[in-house]
């Protein structure tokens, strides 16, 4: 040890000799000299080119943000809270329905209702050192800056939230080293402007976080707490906190759920992110050790929500509709801000898309509480009424063009249904039916979808403008035989349904029973005076040129149709006293801070007086208690002042009902997408008692809802101005006395200031007529009265203001009235032929004698002779048959100039029996 010290000593010595020496110490100067003076000048090399690269590095910086504007702090708020928000709807009485589908469903939220462990998670996981940087952290500037340089792959990692949210709001997802530094000065720029809360706020509302419960895409934490675990976000524990501040990395690759809203079978990949975002809370020292264990250990699958549907999908037809309107009243909303009003986007088609696209975008983005008058109970209980009723029809074949394969295929259409309930004050919509199955038909067949009205077009073309012009009342009288009103056409136009007439007829009794020729002759009295303006003030929006002048629009015969909307909402005109209430289905509008955008305010529009108004319900009245809707007393649960209208289309195509009481007016139609004729009968019931008991059960349904509205006690009320008077069934006027001794006098409802103030003189001759060939005519003075009848002879005068002029044959007239009696046209004459008739052929039926129809149309009767004294005499028109005591007959005919046949042949009978007349 000792030698091994001495060995170390004597090196120390030399060493230090050498370094004393003077020749090691010259060298020893210049070498520190060179060293020292290249490290200067290494250096002053380097200070001077990372001054270059650091100017050409901030040149090339200005160079890619050269083109971004210098946003202000209000232009920069603007764009970074410019974010999507769902609307929410509601039903009547703000209960909540649901929000509007969208792609990205979002609910915004402040900060101080986002739970402070959700907070501290995002910060953890996404930007460690977010409350100390101005936006950036340099060294990701850096190492942007080396990855442009050395020509590597341009990475996005490391933004911190400010950049995040600026890529999201304000740039775009692009990956270019321009993007990376525009989203560098504007990060910078918020932070100057901005306090660090108000960034993450709104960071947290504008991250997407996957699907919820019910498949929809989710996106903000509010959206993310109640769709994956059913809270708010204020209430998330610490585990469920760092599940949805996980998220954001890969949004559809850790949610839970998948597009149909079912629990993935694999969520490991959102439970191993949310253990890492836990780790980093630990290392940021936002937990406890305790806190970070328990969190790890918590069974944060049994807290995943189950598939919830969306109450929106159990709504379609409501909520595409409630949708529909409220971009329709924004669009008028926004179009007024720049200067437009209602009528400029009527006119211009190219605006009106315009603003309906602002007004769409403004639905989805801004958050809108959209509340409609829509009762949920009674729409609920009215679809399932429609949903299982039983007496539609049978569905029926229709060839359609496959869209995809464009070959003809055939589909089974089923009969579809409409129907629209209206409160008359206020013109709320309070419930409807759109039709049997969405999901098979979207079209809403209550509000869209156009169909001819069919005689419920009657009573708002015909009968309510008659009576406000004066031009009818209910005792008003016209012809109910062929008539041709269509020049064009050889055969009688228009026809009644079944092909049954009635001579003559009042207008009362014609609505009642739904006679389509006195409404066509009643219409053409008024139809230069334009009635069809009384269709536009009542809300008819698809009336086309060719309707103005159409006989056949009387009749319901419209060119494109009508919704059911706007058939009831006219008719519920009559209801309320002639005053058209523009039904309407959304009462609200809301912001998402309470403010009220819109609030709906009726405008009544004057339509009818109130005598006409409760004239035409009168009329209708009679429609339900003794006309085509009589089935319905039958059918409801409840009573009430019931007045409506049946229709019925060509080659009944469609079936119709619309009735109103004092409070309400409710009306269904039912036919075939594609027009086709509805079964005459189905299970026994005519088309027309299927749809207005269809009407009746609906009824039924919303009466269990709220009876007081449905079924008011109170009865429509009879205005002032309104007076009973006595008319002649015959002409409508006066009663004279011939008409009184006629037995053709009557009483009904007149306005007072209408009142007939002509005497009726209809009578022209001695009232007696003959029957030939089915038909009446005038008697001749030489026709034998044991042939004639006792009645009346229309003049000429009183046949034109019946409609003479469309009447194909004035002998077919005869009134329709209560007292009985019969009348005849003055100018319905049948012509002698000139010739003593033929004698008819006799035949025995047992003990009765009986012959045919008489081939000459001139001949009125027959005379019965037994053993050449004559026993009975027997008109044209009654049964050809006799039968005697026994013994020898025969039988001559008779024409309407007096002259008689010879006799026919000879027919015995032994037995007894009596002539059927």
């Amino acid at each position: 040890m000792k030698d091994y010290q001495n060995q170390l000593l004597s090196k120390w010595r030399k060493f230090t000799e050498f370094l004393q020496n003077k020749k090691t110490r010259r060298y020893s100067r210049i070498t520190y000299g060179v060293v020292w003076n290249l490290l200067l000048l290494f250096i002053i090399i380097a200070v001077l080119g990372f001054s270059f690269a650091g100017g050409v590095g901030a040149g090339y910086f200005a160079s890619m943000v050269k083109d971004e504007p210098v946003r202000t702090k209000s232009e920069l708020k603007k764009d970074i809270y410019n974010y999507e928000e769902t609307s929410e709807i509601y039903f009547a009485n703000q209960v909540y329905l649901g929000k509007l589908k969208t792609d990205l469903e979002r609910e915004e939220i402040t900060l101080d209702k986002v739970s402070k462990h959700l907070a501290n998670a995002v910060i953890a996981t996404e930007d460690e050192y977010f409350y100390e940087h101005d936006g950036v952290v340099p060294k990701a500037i850096m190492r942007a800056i080396f990855q442009e340089f050395t020509n590597s792959a341009v990475q996005s990692g490391g933004s911190t939230l400010t950049q995040q949210l600026i890529k999201n709001q304000v740039l775009t997802n692009e990956v270019s080293f321009e993007r990376k530094a525009k989203e560098i000065l504007l990060a910078l720029r918020v932070e100057k402007f901005f306090e660090k809360d108000e960034i993450l706020q709104t960071y947290l509302n504008v991250s997407t976080f996957g699907r919820n419960s019910s498949g929809d895409n989710i996106a903000g934490v509010q959206a993310a707490s109640e769709g994956i675990f059913g809270k708010d976000a204020k209430d998330l524990n610490l585990s469920q906190s760092a599940f949805i501040a996980g998220l954001p990395q890969s949004p559809f690759g850790y949610t839970p759920f998948t597009q149909q809203g079912k629990l993935k079978k694999n969520v490991e990949p959102g439970l191993n992110r949310m253990k890492i975002v836990l780790k980093r809370m630990r290392d940021g020292n936002y937990i406890s050790e305790k806190e970070y264990q328990d969190a790890l250990k918590y069974n944060l699958k049994k807290d995943f929500i189950p598939k919830k549907e969306s109450q929106i999908k159990n709504y379609p037809w409501v909520t595409y509709e409630i949708k529909k309107r409220s971009i329709d009243i924004l669009a008028k909303i926004i179009a007024k801000e720049d200067g437009y009003d209602e009528s400029d986007l009527k006119k211009d088609k190219d605006l009106r898309e315009q603003y309906l696209s602002l007004a769409d975008r403004n639905l989805h983005q801004n958050g809108y509480k959209i509340y409609s008058t829509i009762d949920k109970k009674m729409y609920d209980q009215m679809q399932k009424v429609a949903k299982n009723y039983q007496y539609y029809g049978n569905a029926r074949s229709e060839q359609v063009i496959d869209p995809e394969t464009k070959k003809v295929r055939t589909v089974l259409e089923p009969v579809e249904t409409g129907a629209v309930l209206i409160e008359n004050k206020s013109g709320k919509i309070i419930s409807f039916v759109g039709g049997r199955d969405h999901e098979r038909e979207a079209t809403n067949h209550a509000t869209h979808a156009l169909r001819p009205n069919g005689s419920t077009m009657k009573p708002l073309l015909v009968y309510g403008p008659g009576i406000e012009l004066g031009k009818l009342a209910p005792g008003s009288v016209k012809a109910n035989v062929p008539v041709r009103m269509d020049s064009s056409s050889a055969n009688p136009y228009p026809s009644n349904y079944g092909g049954g007439y009635t001579g003559l007829t009042t207008a009362r009794v014609a609505l009642a029973k739904s006679y389509n020729v006195p409404a066509a002759l009643f219409y053409a009295d008024i139809r230069n005076q334009q009635p069809i303006k009384y269709l536009e003030k009542m809300g008819f929006t698809s009336l086309q040129p060719a309707d103005y002048n159409s006989i056949a629009l009387s009749l319901g015969g419209m060119t494109d149709g009508v919704t059911v909307e706007e058939n009831v909402n006219a008719y519920a005109t009559f209801a309320n006293k002639g005053k058209f209430v523009d039904a309407y289905m959304i009462d609200k509008i809301e912001t998402k801070d309470g403010k009220a955008i819109y609030q709906h305010k009726a405008k009544p529009v004057n339509v009818f007086t109130p005598q006409t108004s409760y004239l035409t319900v009168d009329m209708m009245r009679d429609v339900i208690s003794s006309g085509t809707a009589s089935s319905l007393r039958g059918s409801l649960a409840f009573s009430a002042d019931w007045a409506g209208k049946t229709g019925t289309t060509q080659d009944f195509q469609d079936a119709w009902f619309v009735a109103a009481n004092p409070n309400v007016t409710f009306g269904t139609w039912i036919g075939y997408d594609t027009p086709k004729s509805l079964e005459q009968n189905y299970k026994g019931v005519p088309y027309s008692k299927r749809n207005i008991n269809l009407w009746a059960q609906l009824m039924n349904a919303a009466y269990k809802v709220q009876p007081e509205l449905v079924a008011p006690k109170k009865r429509f009320e009879m205005p002032g101005g309104i007076v009973r008077r006595s008319f002649c069934a015959v002409s409508g006027l006066l009663p004279s006395e011939s008409c009184s001794k006629a037995g053709m006098v009557q009483t009904d409802l007149y306005v007072a200031k209408f009142v007939p103030g002509k005497m009726d003189n209809s009578f022209a001759g001695s009232g007696k007529y003959v029957q030939a060939g089915g038909k009446r005519y005038v008697a001749l003075p030489s026709t034998p009265g044991e042939f004639t009848s006792t009645g009346v002879s229309v003049s000429p005068d009183t046949l034109e203001s019946i409609g003479g002029k469309y009447i194909i044959d004035p002998s077919a007239l005869s009134p329709d009235t209560k007292s009985g009696g019969s009348a005849v046209s003055a100018n319905a004459r049948l012509s002698d032929n000139g010739k003593v008739p033929n004698p008819p052929s006799v035949w025995k039926q047992g003990n009765t004698i009986a012959w045919g129809k008489h081939p000459e149309g001139d001949v009125i009767g027959f005379r019965v002779y037994s053993n050449g004294k004559r026993v009975r005499s027997i008109k044209a028109g009654e049964n050809l048959a006799f039968g005697g005591r026994g013994g020898s007959y025969y039988v001559t005919a008779v024409d309407i100039a007096g002259k008689e046949s010879s006799p026919s042949n000879s027919v015995s009978t032994a037995g007894t029996a009596s002539s059927a007349n």
